[in-house]
């Protein structure tokens, strides 16, 4: 690896012209000059061809690429990371942005963390939480390991890591339909160890209200997504379904439970704490 790394950003996008402006010129700007940007179009109607194509003219290190028709985030991801030729790969949601310095840091941790002989799957970061216009902070804990995951995904939406551990761990799982990045994440930390935090709040997280939130959409997306993450990781342990069930009726998503989802939940067997949890999100959504 040279002393400066190519850094290699992946932006999947679908109908959001606008917003992805923001988040290319974020990318264009950073402080860290050496990176490759890849701009995955998944079968948008709107004018992100030529919004695209304009900026691929202008700066060369912009790869546009689309698709006719679209074949899903995941799709989209794995193709860029697959073109990629970066010694690191970090991602970018289309309506979000990076601050200047998000890279310049990103390298520089982990550089540090290699000097101090200190194992790092990936790198994760706080977010700056951006409601329409209200800013606000996340509070992630300094390091993550792969079990924590099946309760929360607290890595949050992007990672920061050498281009081989994308590919060594499998790519995103194009099948899934929720949690890609939860799933992800585990298959990366189970292979490579403990996420580390940047405890930076470096990348601009939109959380305005939004119809296509995946919050918003049918429960049974994120039903499905937990069946497919157990089927793969659960080693048939009830108490890992339980753990994975309780996380889709958390608070996060803020699905309303049905008396037979609690009594399937409790069938599973016996915890005390999960029983309680689960019986709180229950009559707090009877009660609204």
């Amino acid at each position: 690896m040279t002393n400066i790394p190519l850094v290699s950003i992946y932006i999947p996008t679908h109908n959001r012209s606008q917003q992805l402006r923001l988040a290319v010129e974020s990318v264009r700007n950073q402080t860290f000059s050496n990176l490759e940007i890849f701009v995955v179009d998944d079968g948008s109607t709107d004018d992100t061809p030529t919004m695209m194509r304009g900026f691929a003219s202008i700066d060369s290190r912009i790869t546009y690429i689309r698709n006719e028709n679209s074949l899903g985030a995941c799709n989209a991801r794995n193709k860029a990371i697959l073109e990629s030729k970066g010694d690191f790969v970090t991602g970018l949601d289309d309506d979000d942005e990076f601050t200047p310095k998000h890279l310049e840091n990103l390298v520089a941790y982990w550089n540090l963390l290699t000097l101090a002989s200190i194992q790092a799957a990936c790198i994760y970061v706080q977010f700056q939480l951006r409601d329409e216009n209200v800013t606000s902070e996340s509070a992630k804990r300094g390091s993550v390991h792969a079990e924590e995951l099946l309760d929360f995904n607290h890595v949050g939406n992007q990672i920061f890591a050498p281009r081989s551990t994308y590919i060594d761990a499998g790519l995103f799982d194009e099948s899934m339909p929720a949690w890609q990045d939860l799933e992800f994440f585990y298959r990366v930390l189970k292979k490579y160890g403990i996420a580390r935090l940047l405890d930076i709040p470096s990348y601009i997280l939109d959380i305005s209200p939004r119809t296509d939130r995946i919050s918003l959409q049918q429960k049974n997306r994120m039903l499905t997504a937990c069946n497919l993450m157990y089927e793969k990781h659960g080693k048939d342990s009830r108490k890992i379904k339980q753990r994975l069930l309780m996380q889709v009726h958390s608070g996060f998503y803020g699905f309303k439970m049905t008396i037979q989802e609690f009594l399937e939940f409790c069938g599973l067997g016996f915890s005390v704490k999960g029983y309680l949890y689960m019986f709180s999100r229950l009559i707090k959504n009877k009660s609204r």
